[in-house]
């Protein structure tokens, strides 16, 4: 059985990305009601609307965890033996971390919405990844969690 994560994310899309999203969608609506067929128009904003939601839905559903000896993030994951320390890192710091001090070949989990993140150094020879740059909500709580699960792991090994 799973032990419970000690740290879990979803990085939804703020509710304004909806809203202007569904405004768009009107605009859309309201451009095709006088120029084509009432049912057609409707249908087109129908489906308009459904792909809104679906890559909207898509787009925020990555996820953040830290649990069973592992750090997810999105599809990707990594053991703690594997991870050194974790940053956590206001908007200037990450504006920094992600601009002009970047690593190329760094991992990165970004979202625009989000102006904060943590970077967790990776400590394995056969990654070529420097660090993981994720975007969070709670940057504190996330790199507290990443740097427990690695005083675990050097415990136990």
């Amino acid at each position: 059985m799973d032990s419970p994560a000690t740290y879990d994310e979803r990085l939804r899309v703020p509710l304004r990305w909806w809203v202007q999203g569904v405004m768009l969608v009107a605009s859309l609506w309201l451009a095709m009601i006088v120029s084509l067929p009432l049912v057609l128009a409707w249908v087109l904003t129908a489906v308009a609307l459904a792909g809104l939601a679906a890559l909207l839905l898509g787009y925020g559903s990555a996820r953040i965890r830290v649990a069973d000896g592992q750090l997810f993030a999105a599809r990707a994951r990594i053991d703690a033996g594997y991870l050194g320390p974790a940053e956590a890192l206001d908007p200037g710091e990450t504006i920094r971390v992600r601009g002009v001090d970047a690593d190329a070949r760094a991992w990165l989990l970004l979202r625009p919405y989000l102006k904060r993140s943590v970077k967790v150094t990776i400590n394995d020879p056969d990654d070529p990844a420097p660090y993981w740059l994720l975007s969070t909500r709670h940057p504190a709580e996330l790199a507290a969690a990443v740097t427990t699960l690695v005083a675990g792991a050097h415990d136990a090994g």
